[in-house]
Protein backbone atom coordinates (compact mmCIF):
# COMPACT_ATOMS: atom_id res chain seq x y z
CA UNK A 1 0.00 0.00 0.00
CA UNK A 2 1.21 3.48 -0.88
CA UNK A 3 0.38 6.34 1.35
CA UNK A 4 2.17 9.37 3.07
CA UNK A 5 -0.12 7.10 6.24
CA UNK A 6 2.65 4.56 5.18
CA UNK A 7 6.00 6.38 4.92
CA UNK A 8 8.90 4.98 7.75
CA UNK A 9 10.22 8.60 7.70
CA UNK A 10 7.71 12.07 8.47
CA UNK A 11 9.93 13.70 5.38
CA UNK A 12 8.23 11.48 3.37
CA UNK A 13 4.62 11.06 4.91
CA UNK A 14 3.01 13.83 7.15
CA UNK A 15 5.64 16.39 5.95
CA UNK A 16 6.45 15.55 2.29
CA UNK A 17 4.41 18.43 0.81
CA UNK A 18 6.84 20.99 2.40
CA UNK A 19 10.15 18.92 1.87
CA UNK A 20 9.78 18.05 -1.66
CA UNK A 21 11.14 21.02 -3.29
CA UNK A 22 14.72 18.94 -2.21
CA UNK A 23 13.48 15.89 -3.83
CA UNK A 24 14.78 17.60 -7.34
CA UNK A 25 18.52 17.87 -5.51
CA UNK A 26 18.98 14.90 -2.60
CA UNK A 27 16.69 11.86 -3.84
CA UNK A 28 18.04 8.84 -5.15
CA UNK A 29 16.76 9.76 -8.88
CA UNK A 30 18.72 13.38 -8.15
CA UNK A 31 21.49 11.39 -7.67
CA UNK A 32 21.51 9.29 -10.42
CA UNK A 33 20.43 12.03 -12.39
CA UNK A 34 23.94 13.83 -11.73
CA UNK A 35 25.75 10.67 -12.04
CA UNK A 36 24.47 10.48 -15.50
CA UNK A 37 25.23 14.27 -16.53
CA UNK A 38 28.88 14.31 -14.90
CA UNK A 39 29.26 10.83 -17.13
CA UNK A 40 28.33 12.29 -20.73
CA UNK A 41 29.93 15.19 -19.87
CA UNK A 42 33.59 13.60 -19.20
CA UNK A 43 32.97 11.89 -22.28
CA UNK A 44 32.00 15.00 -24.14
CA UNK A 45 35.43 16.54 -22.48
CA UNK A 46 37.31 13.79 -23.74
CA UNK A 47 35.74 13.69 -27.50
CA UNK A 48 36.50 17.93 -27.64
CA UNK A 49 40.41 18.21 -26.49
CA UNK A 50 42.46 17.90 -29.09
CA UNK A 51 45.39 17.35 -27.12
CA UNK A 52 43.65 13.88 -26.40
CA UNK A 53 43.93 11.86 -29.75
CA UNK A 54 42.47 8.76 -28.94
CA UNK A 55 39.47 9.87 -29.22
CA UNK A 56 38.27 11.83 -32.27
CA UNK A 57 35.67 15.10 -31.79
CA UNK A 58 32.12 14.19 -32.13
CA UNK A 59 29.76 15.73 -34.43
CA UNK A 60 27.51 18.33 -33.70
CA UNK A 61 24.36 16.16 -33.65
CA UNK A 62 26.04 13.48 -31.62
CA UNK A 63 26.83 16.54 -28.58
CA UNK A 64 23.55 17.48 -29.41
CA UNK A 65 22.33 13.62 -28.27
CA UNK A 66 24.45 13.53 -25.74
CA UNK A 67 23.22 16.70 -23.81
CA UNK A 68 19.51 15.87 -24.42
CA UNK A 69 19.83 12.59 -22.58
CA UNK A 70 21.81 14.79 -20.15
CA UNK A 71 19.04 17.28 -19.48
CA UNK A 72 16.00 15.18 -20.18
CA UNK A 73 17.01 12.61 -17.94
CA UNK A 74 13.78 10.86 -16.28
CA UNK A 75 12.43 8.02 -13.75
CA UNK A 76 12.05 5.59 -16.29
CA UNK A 77 15.59 6.58 -17.41
CA UNK A 78 16.58 5.42 -13.39
CA UNK A 79 14.17 2.85 -13.10
CA UNK A 80 15.83 1.20 -16.34
CA UNK A 81 19.72 1.87 -14.31
CA UNK A 82 18.36 0.83 -11.11
CA UNK A 83 17.34 -2.68 -13.17
CA UNK A 84 20.86 -2.97 -14.45
CA UNK A 85 22.14 -2.53 -10.63
CA UNK A 86 20.15 -5.84 -9.39
CA UNK A 87 22.52 -7.59 -12.07
CA UNK A 88 25.91 -5.56 -11.60
CA UNK A 89 25.20 -4.85 -7.55
CA UNK A 90 27.30 -1.98 -8.41
CA UNK A 91 25.21 1.53 -8.59
CA UNK A 92 27.92 3.68 -10.70
CA UNK A 93 28.60 0.61 -12.96
CA UNK A 94 25.05 0.73 -13.93
CA UNK A 95 25.31 4.14 -14.98
CA UNK A 96 28.02 3.17 -17.28
CA UNK A 97 25.92 0.38 -18.97
CA UNK A 98 22.79 2.41 -19.39
CA UNK A 99 25.10 5.14 -21.16
CA UNK A 100 26.11 2.51 -23.33
CA UNK A 101 22.48 0.70 -24.09
CA UNK A 102 20.96 4.39 -24.68
CA UNK A 103 23.34 4.99 -26.92
CA UNK A 104 23.63 1.57 -29.11
CA UNK A 105 21.76 3.35 -31.78
CA UNK A 106 24.42 6.39 -32.10
CA UNK A 107 27.00 4.83 -33.94
CA UNK A 108 30.01 7.10 -33.19
CA UNK A 109 28.91 6.70 -29.48
CA UNK A 110 29.33 2.68 -29.62
CA UNK A 111 32.56 2.92 -31.32
CA UNK A 112 33.73 5.47 -29.07
CA UNK A 113 31.82 3.29 -25.93
CA UNK A 114 35.08 1.91 -24.04
CA UNK A 115 35.87 5.99 -23.25
CA UNK A 116 32.43 5.84 -20.85
CA UNK A 117 34.05 6.07 -17.35
CA UNK A 118 37.40 6.35 -19.15
CA UNK A 119 40.03 5.86 -16.62
CA UNK A 120 37.38 6.99 -13.84
CA UNK A 121 36.71 5.54 -10.32
CA UNK A 122 33.12 5.67 -9.35
CA UNK A 123 34.38 8.32 -6.43
CA UNK A 124 35.35 10.50 -9.47
CA UNK A 125 31.93 10.39 -11.01
CA UNK A 126 30.22 10.25 -7.26
CA UNK A 127 31.72 12.90 -5.55
CA UNK A 128 31.15 15.66 -8.37
CA UNK A 129 27.45 14.14 -8.45
CA UNK A 130 27.38 15.25 -4.47
CA UNK A 131 28.79 18.39 -4.89
CA UNK A 132 26.44 19.19 -7.56
CA UNK A 133 23.49 17.87 -5.24
CA UNK A 134 24.83 19.91 -1.94
CA UNK A 135 25.02 23.43 -4.45
CA UNK A 136 22.10 23.01 -6.20
CA UNK A 137 19.73 22.02 -2.60
CA UNK A 138 21.62 25.16 -1.07
CA UNK A 139 21.42 27.85 -3.98
CA UNK A 140 18.12 26.59 -5.02
CA UNK A 141 16.02 25.83 -1.60
CA UNK A 142 17.66 26.21 1.17
CA UNK A 143 19.21 29.89 0.77
CA UNK A 144 15.69 31.22 -0.63
CA UNK A 145 13.88 30.02 2.93
CA UNK A 146 16.78 31.36 4.75
CA UNK A 147 16.53 34.60 3.02
CA UNK A 148 12.53 34.51 3.66
CA UNK A 149 13.37 34.19 7.31
CA UNK A 150 15.90 37.77 7.18
CA UNK A 151 13.19 39.72 4.95
CA UNK A 152 10.78 38.93 7.64
CA UNK A 153 12.95 39.67 10.22
CA UNK A 154 13.81 42.78 8.93
CA UNK A 155 10.55 44.32 8.11
CA UNK A 156 9.80 43.38 11.70
CA UNK A 157 13.25 44.98 13.09
CA UNK A 158 11.64 48.10 10.51
CA UNK A 159 8.61 48.39 11.85
CA UNK A 160 9.25 48.46 15.47
CA UNK A 161 12.55 50.31 15.56
CA UNK A 162 10.97 52.10 18.09
CA UNK A 163 8.74 49.94 19.98
CA UNK A 164 9.96 50.41 23.73
CA UNK A 165 10.57 47.02 25.14
CA UNK A 166 12.01 45.43 29.15
CA UNK A 167 14.97 43.58 28.23
CA UNK A 168 15.43 40.51 30.47
CA UNK A 169 19.49 39.85 31.37
CA UNK A 170 19.31 36.10 33.22
CA UNK A 171 15.47 36.29 32.73
CA UNK A 172 15.39 39.25 34.89
CA UNK A 173 14.28 42.61 34.19
CA UNK A 174 17.11 44.67 32.69
CA UNK A 175 18.10 47.89 30.61
CA UNK A 176 15.17 48.43 27.97
CA UNK A 177 15.72 47.80 24.51
CA UNK A 178 13.29 48.14 21.55
CA UNK A 179 11.39 45.03 19.91
CA UNK A 180 12.36 46.00 16.46
CA UNK A 181 16.37 46.30 17.82
CA UNK A 182 16.30 42.47 19.25
CA UNK A 183 14.58 41.30 15.77
CA UNK A 184 17.75 43.37 14.02
CA UNK A 185 19.86 41.71 16.19
CA UNK A 186 18.75 38.11 14.80
CA UNK A 187 18.46 39.57 11.29
CA UNK A 188 22.05 40.59 11.22
CA UNK A 189 23.12 37.02 12.90
CA UNK A 190 21.39 35.06 10.54
CA UNK A 191 22.99 37.34 7.12
CA UNK A 192 26.65 36.16 8.39
CA UNK A 193 25.69 32.68 8.66
CA UNK A 194 23.63 32.92 5.45
CA UNK A 195 27.39 34.10 4.00
CA UNK A 196 29.02 31.88 5.22
CA UNK A 197 27.15 28.26 4.05
CA UNK A 198 26.58 30.82 0.51
CA UNK A 199 30.08 31.04 0.35
CA UNK A 200 31.41 27.05 0.86
CA UNK A 201 32.85 26.29 -2.82
CA UNK A 202 32.18 22.80 -2.93
CA UNK A 203 35.16 20.80 -4.19
CA UNK A 204 35.89 18.21 -6.76
CA UNK A 205 38.52 15.95 -8.28
CA UNK A 206 38.24 13.12 -11.09
CA UNK A 207 42.11 11.82 -10.70
CA UNK A 208 41.21 8.22 -10.61
CA UNK A 209 41.97 4.91 -8.00
CA UNK A 210 44.20 6.54 -5.49
CA UNK A 211 44.21 10.20 -6.63
CA UNK A 212 47.24 9.60 -8.97
CA UNK A 213 45.93 9.70 -12.43
CA UNK A 214 47.71 5.83 -12.54
CA UNK A 215 45.55 4.55 -15.48
CA UNK A 216 45.42 7.99 -17.30
CA UNK A 217 49.12 8.33 -17.44
CA UNK A 218 48.80 4.99 -18.38
CA UNK A 219 46.86 4.95 -22.12
CA UNK A 220 48.66 8.50 -22.00
CA UNK A 221 51.57 9.50 -20.29
CA UNK A 222 52.22 12.45 -22.56
CA UNK A 223 48.87 13.93 -21.86
CA UNK A 224 48.26 17.17 -18.90
CA UNK A 225 45.86 15.10 -17.12
CA UNK A 226 46.01 17.43 -14.32
CA UNK A 227 45.35 20.17 -16.23
CA UNK A 228 42.66 18.56 -17.99
CA UNK A 229 41.18 17.59 -14.95
CA UNK A 230 41.22 20.85 -13.76
CA UNK A 231 39.57 22.32 -16.45
CA UNK A 232 36.35 19.90 -16.67
CA UNK A 233 35.56 20.22 -12.74
CA UNK A 234 35.92 23.78 -12.67
CA UNK A 235 33.79 23.40 -16.07
CA UNK A 236 31.26 21.99 -13.87
CA UNK A 237 31.54 24.80 -11.52
CA UNK A 238 33.27 23.24 -8.72
CA UNK A 239 36.58 24.08 -7.26
CA UNK A 240 39.11 21.35 -8.27
CA UNK A 241 41.14 19.84 -5.19
CA UNK A 242 43.98 18.18 -6.96
CA UNK A 243 45.48 16.28 -3.73
CA UNK A 244 43.17 13.33 -2.83
CA UNK A 245 42.75 9.61 -1.91
CA UNK A 246 40.56 8.10 -3.85
CA UNK A 247 37.57 9.81 -2.53
CA UNK A 248 37.49 13.96 -2.25
CA UNK A 249 37.96 14.14 1.17
CA UNK A 250 34.88 15.94 2.21
CA UNK A 251 36.10 18.57 3.93
CA UNK A 252 34.14 21.12 1.81
CA UNK A 253 31.04 19.09 2.37
CA UNK A 254 31.56 19.26 6.23
CA UNK A 255 32.00 22.85 6.12
CA UNK A 256 28.79 23.62 4.39
CA UNK A 257 27.09 21.20 6.90
CA UNK A 258 28.94 22.89 9.74
CA UNK A 259 27.60 26.11 8.22
CA UNK A 260 24.47 24.89 7.96
CA UNK A 261 23.98 23.80 11.58
CA UNK A 262 25.35 26.70 13.08
CA UNK A 263 22.76 29.29 10.97
CA UNK A 264 20.19 26.27 12.54
CA UNK A 265 21.26 27.44 16.14
CA UNK A 266 20.46 31.00 15.29
CA UNK A 267 17.26 30.04 14.52
CA UNK A 268 16.79 27.77 17.35
CA UNK A 269 17.82 30.69 19.77
CA UNK A 270 14.79 32.80 18.32
CA UNK A 271 12.74 29.88 18.45
CA UNK A 272 12.74 30.06 21.96
CA UNK A 273 13.12 33.87 22.39
CA UNK A 274 10.11 34.62 20.59
CA UNK A 275 8.23 31.58 21.95
CA UNK A 276 9.33 33.01 25.33
CA UNK A 277 7.73 36.35 24.39
CA UNK A 278 4.63 35.54 23.41
CA UNK A 279 4.44 33.98 27.02
CA UNK A 280 4.88 37.12 28.56
CA UNK A 281 2.04 38.59 25.96
CA UNK A 282 5.03 40.79 24.35
CA UNK A 283 3.69 39.32 20.69
CA UNK A 284 0.06 38.02 20.03
CA UNK A 285 -0.75 35.23 17.47
CA UNK A 286 -2.81 35.43 14.87
CA UNK A 287 -5.74 33.21 15.11
CA UNK A 288 -6.67 30.69 11.88
CA UNK A 289 -10.31 29.76 11.60
CA UNK A 290 -11.13 26.44 12.04
CA UNK A 291 -7.97 25.82 14.30
CA UNK A 292 -7.42 23.97 17.98
CA UNK A 293 -4.76 24.81 20.24
CA UNK A 294 -5.90 22.06 22.44
CA UNK A 295 -8.13 19.06 22.77
CA UNK A 296 -9.67 20.42 26.41
CA UNK A 297 -8.78 24.05 26.80
CA UNK A 298 -10.54 26.00 24.24
CA UNK A 299 -8.91 29.09 24.83
CA UNK A 300 -5.45 27.96 23.78
CA UNK A 301 -3.45 29.45 21.02
CA UNK A 302 -0.11 27.00 21.58
CA UNK A 303 3.30 28.82 19.89
CA UNK A 304 3.85 25.73 18.22
CA UNK A 305 5.24 26.72 14.93
CA UNK A 306 7.97 27.83 16.69
CA UNK A 307 7.91 24.75 18.85
CA UNK A 308 8.01 22.52 15.89
CA UNK A 309 10.74 24.72 14.18
CA UNK A 310 13.25 24.20 17.34
CA UNK A 311 12.15 20.42 17.53
CA UNK A 312 13.24 20.08 13.41
CA UNK A 313 16.44 21.88 13.42
CA UNK A 314 17.50 20.23 16.64
CA UNK A 315 17.16 17.05 14.13
CA UNK A 316 18.92 18.70 11.56
CA UNK A 317 21.81 19.61 13.54
CA UNK A 318 22.22 15.86 14.98
CA UNK A 319 22.93 14.38 11.52
CA UNK A 320 24.73 17.50 9.56
CA UNK A 321 27.31 17.26 12.99
CA UNK A 322 27.60 13.58 12.35
CA UNK A 323 28.02 13.95 8.49
CA UNK A 324 30.57 16.80 9.17
CA UNK A 325 32.33 14.66 12.27
CA UNK A 326 31.91 11.68 10.07
CA UNK A 327 33.24 12.32 6.14
CA UNK A 328 36.78 13.93 6.57
CA UNK A 329 37.41 10.67 8.16
CA UNK A 330 38.07 7.37 5.69
CA UNK A 331 40.87 4.42 6.69
CA UNK A 332 43.30 4.56 4.28
CA UNK A 333 42.75 5.49 0.64
CA UNK A 334 39.23 5.12 1.45
CA UNK A 335 36.30 2.67 3.19
CA UNK A 336 32.79 2.83 2.44
CA UNK A 337 31.58 3.89 5.11
CA UNK A 338 30.60 7.69 3.53
CA UNK A 339 28.44 6.03 0.77
CA UNK A 340 25.57 5.40 3.21
CA UNK A 341 26.23 8.56 5.28
CA UNK A 342 26.03 10.71 2.08
CA UNK A 343 22.64 9.17 1.20
CA UNK A 344 21.27 11.19 4.42
CA UNK A 345 22.27 14.30 3.30
CA UNK A 346 19.18 15.11 1.78
CA UNK A 347 17.25 13.74 5.20
CA UNK A 348 19.56 16.47 7.23
CA UNK A 349 18.40 19.32 4.65
CA UNK A 350 15.02 18.37 4.70
CA UNK A 351 14.68 19.09 8.36
CA UNK A 352 16.12 21.92 7.82
CA UNK A 353 13.81 23.02 5.55
CA UNK A 354 11.17 21.98 8.36
CA UNK A 355 12.75 24.31 10.57
CA UNK A 356 12.68 27.11 8.24
CA UNK A 357 8.66 26.84 7.22
CA UNK A 358 8.07 26.51 10.65
CA UNK A 359 9.41 29.43 12.00
CA UNK A 360 8.35 31.28 8.67
CA UNK A 361 4.66 30.43 9.56
CA UNK A 362 5.04 31.58 13.22
CA UNK A 363 6.72 34.69 11.94
CA UNK A 364 3.82 35.45 9.73
CA UNK A 365 1.25 35.17 12.53
CA UNK A 366 2.90 37.72 15.09
CA UNK A 367 1.41 40.63 16.40
CA UNK A 368 3.21 42.74 18.59
CA UNK A 369 1.09 43.48 21.81
CA UNK A 370 2.43 47.14 22.66
CA UNK A 371 -0.03 47.30 25.61
CA UNK A 372 1.04 44.34 27.25
CA UNK A 373 5.00 45.51 26.64
CA UNK A 374 4.23 49.15 28.21
CA UNK A 375 3.23 47.96 31.48
CA UNK A 376 5.97 45.78 31.92
CA UNK A 377 8.39 49.37 31.51
CA UNK A 378 6.01 51.06 33.62
CA UNK A 379 6.60 48.67 36.34
CA UNK A 380 10.11 48.89 36.05
CA UNK A 381 11.31 51.75 37.18
CA UNK A 382 14.75 50.00 39.11
CA UNK A 383 16.11 49.72 35.38
CA UNK A 384 16.92 53.10 35.67
CA UNK A 385 19.03 52.88 38.57
CA UNK A 386 22.04 52.30 35.89
CA UNK A 387 20.99 55.72 34.30
CA UNK A 388 20.69 57.35 37.93
CA UNK A 389 24.37 55.71 38.94
CA UNK A 390 26.16 56.25 35.27
CA UNK A 391 25.35 59.99 35.38
CA UNK A 392 26.96 60.20 39.08
CA UNK A 393 29.75 58.44 37.98
CA UNK A 394 30.39 61.14 35.39
CA UNK A 395 30.16 63.88 38.13
CA UNK A 396 32.67 61.89 40.31
CA UNK A 397 30.13 61.05 42.93
CA UNK A 398 32.12 58.54 45.21
CA UNK A 399 30.17 55.14 46.04
CA UNK A 400 27.96 55.75 42.42
CA UNK A 401 27.46 52.37 42.12
CA UNK A 402 27.18 51.02 45.68
CA UNK A 403 24.60 54.10 46.16
CA UNK A 404 22.06 52.96 43.84
CA UNK A 405 22.70 49.40 44.72
CA UNK A 406 21.25 49.92 48.56
CA UNK A 407 18.65 51.89 46.85
CA UNK A 408 17.50 49.28 44.30
CA UNK A 409 18.43 45.63 44.64
CA UNK A 410 16.31 42.76 45.88
CA UNK A 411 13.86 45.73 47.15
CA UNK A 412 11.15 43.72 44.89
CA UNK A 413 11.16 47.42 42.51
CA UNK A 414 11.44 51.07 43.03
CA UNK A 415 8.53 53.67 42.30
CA UNK A 416 8.89 56.77 40.21
CA UNK A 417 8.96 59.04 43.30
CA UNK A 418 11.14 56.83 45.29
CA UNK A 419 13.22 57.48 41.89
CA UNK A 420 12.99 61.04 41.66
CA UNK A 421 13.25 61.88 45.63
CA UNK A 422 16.47 60.14 45.41
CA UNK A 423 17.65 61.99 42.67
CA UNK A 424 16.13 65.31 44.14
CA UNK A 425 19.23 64.57 46.82
CA UNK A 426 22.01 64.43 44.41
CA UNK A 427 24.83 67.09 44.02
CA UNK A 428 24.81 67.09 40.42
CA UNK A 429 23.50 70.39 38.34
CA UNK A 430 19.77 71.28 38.04
CA UNK A 431 19.61 70.95 34.99
CA UNK A 432 21.49 66.95 34.63
CA UNK A 433 18.32 66.75 37.43
CA UNK A 434 15.71 67.62 35.00
CA UNK A 435 17.00 65.54 32.72
CA UNK A 436 17.35 62.32 35.20
CA UNK A 437 13.60 62.85 36.30
CA UNK A 438 12.22 62.97 32.23
CA UNK A 439 13.66 59.80 32.51
CA UNK A 440 11.36 57.01 31.31
CA UNK A 441 11.76 53.12 31.31
CA UNK A 442 9.80 53.45 27.99
CA UNK A 443 12.55 56.69 26.94
CA UNK A 444 15.69 54.73 28.51
CA UNK A 445 16.71 52.85 24.99
CA UNK A 446 19.81 54.75 24.51
CA UNK A 447 20.47 54.24 20.09
CA UNK A 448 18.29 50.92 20.12
CA UNK A 449 15.54 52.67 17.73
CA UNK A 450 18.50 53.97 15.53
CA UNK A 451 20.37 50.99 15.31
CA UNK A 452 17.27 49.03 14.06
CA UNK A 453 16.47 51.18 11.98
CA UNK A 454 19.87 51.19 10.21
CA UNK A 455 20.29 47.33 9.98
Amino acid sequence: MTSPLTALSPLDGRYASKARPLQAHFSEFALIRERVRVEIAWLKALAAEPGFAALPPFSAATVRELEAVAEGFSVPDAERIKAIEATTNHDVKAVEYFLRERFAGNAEVSAASEFIHFACTSEDINNLSHALMVRGGRDDVLLPAIDRLIERLQGLAQSHADLAMLARTHGQPATPTTLGKEMANVAARLKRARSKLAAVEMMGKINGATGNFNAHVAAAPAFDWPGFARRFVEGLGITYNPLTIQIEPHDALAEAFDAAARLNTILIDLDRDLWGYISLGYFKQRVKAGEVGSSTMPHKVNPIDFENSEGNLGLANALLRHLSEKLPISRWQRDLTDSTVLRNMGVAFGYCLLGYDACQRGLDKLEANPARIAADLAESWDVLAEAVQTVMRAHRIEGSYEKLKDLTRGKGGITKPDLHAFIGTLPIPEAEKARLVALTPASYIGLAAKLARES
